[in-house]
């Protein structure tokens, strides 16, 4: 048997292999609808992530392209796509006018809310627990993603 990242060689419990598989068919169904509602707003699926993520704040490319797990070039390539249908803009980054940083115009934050709205997947399993039951799945989630080097 071969060594986990974290050391260990055991064998996942029939519980853990679950929850793994419930993860990775929620991930799937996500990531679907994703695509879809970006389609629908005639974007890619990485057009609409990068989207998402100027839609909190702008941001210099280099952090975009750690953010979205790609090279700085490919950022630049879908800034300049959504640039070119005016939903983000380039501007001198106040801290360092020396660094570019991307922003969504008004018209991408509308986009950008668009595709939200879309999104229906798990809203209504989500809503069905309680509060409780969601700040621990939420707690559970937010190990699980700081615990893998994010």
């Amino acid at each position: 048997m071969a060594a986990t990242p974290h050391g260990s060689t055991r064998r996942p419990d029939a519980l853990t292999l679950e929850v793994v598989e419930l993860i990775g068919e929620a991930v799937a169904r996500f990531h679907a609808e994703y695509e879809e509602a970006a389609a629908a707003q005639s974007l890619t699926g990485a057009q609409a992530r990068l989207l998402s993520l100027l839609s909190l704040e702008p941001l210099p490319m280099r952090r975009l392209a750690r953010k979205l797990r790609c090279e700085p070039s490919n950022v630049t390539g879908i800034v300049d796509r959504l640039e070119t249908r005016g939903l983000v803009e380039r501007r001198p980054d106040p801290a360092d006018r020396r660094v570019k940083v991307a922003a969504v115009t008004e018209e991408g934050r509308r986009t950008a809310r668009a595709l939200r709205d879309s999104l229906h997947f798990a809203r209504e399993p989500l809503a069905g627990l309680s509060e409780p039951e969601r700040v621990a799945l939420r707690d559970a989630l937010r190990r699980m993603v700081d615990e893998s080097g994010e």
